[in-house]
């Protein structure tokens, strides 16, 4: 299965179920450089936190290259919704995030960050919950992964080999599904749900 983004070529749309495992991490790399956002339009305090090249003030801060890597890996689009889940996850899977370095992300993330990069409150509640599901993964820490050894390898395997339980995961993104009807993020979690990919 491929991405199909010849109708808008939007942020806001792209998105690689994490159902469709079949695909390379290059395959989905690719379907996302054709948004062409460079990275340079990525505010300052967004890099200063999330980056190692910045401040690297905050477990798991890892490049943008990274970040995009575990978009796919965690089957996210680039919405709110979904940038709170992958950043909580990342952070999670470092097993060193206190619960001071939890509050300080939230309160910057929700008072500070620009507008479209700012979290609700609806945001933060996805971006604890996941560093508490990555929390209780056995995965290896996403900061630590070499995403670049797995470029032609297919996301199912990528899982597996990284420990990603698959079942945690899609058990809560249907739990996030019911919580979040309105939100076109989490409606669209399940392959169900979905019509942006084609065979």
């Amino acid at each position: 299965m491929i991405v199909d983004t010849s109708s808008k070529n939007s942020y806001r749309d792209w998105f690689v179920p994490f159902e469709c495992d079949q695909i390379s991490l290059r395959q989905g790399l690719a379907s996302l450089d054709q948004l062409g956002a460079p990275a340079d339009e990525i505010p300052l305090i967004v890099r200063l936190l999330e980056n190692p090249e910045g401040l690297g003030l905050l477990p798991g801060s890892v490049s943008l290259h990274q970040h995009d890597c575990i978009h796919l890996v965690l089957g996210r689009g680039l919405l709110p919704k979904d940038e709170a889940f992958i950043i909580g996850f990342t952070m999670g899977s470092t097993k060193r995030l206190s619960t001071w370095e939890e509050r300080l992300f939230s309160w910057i993330s929700h008072h500070f960050y620009p507008d479209i990069y700012r979290f609700s409150e609806e945001d933060l509640a996805i971006f604890k919950d996941a560093i508490h599901l990555a929390q209780v993964s056995h995965c290896q820490a996403f900061d630590t992964i070499n995403f670049d050894h797995y470029l032609d390898t297919p996301l199912k395997e990528i899982r597996k080999d990284i420990g990603l339980e698959v079942d945690l995961i899609q058990t809560y993104y249907a739990l996030e599904k019911n919580r979040y009807p309105h939100a076109k993020e989490s409606q669209r979690l399940l392959l169900s749900n979905t019509a942006s990919f084609i065979a």
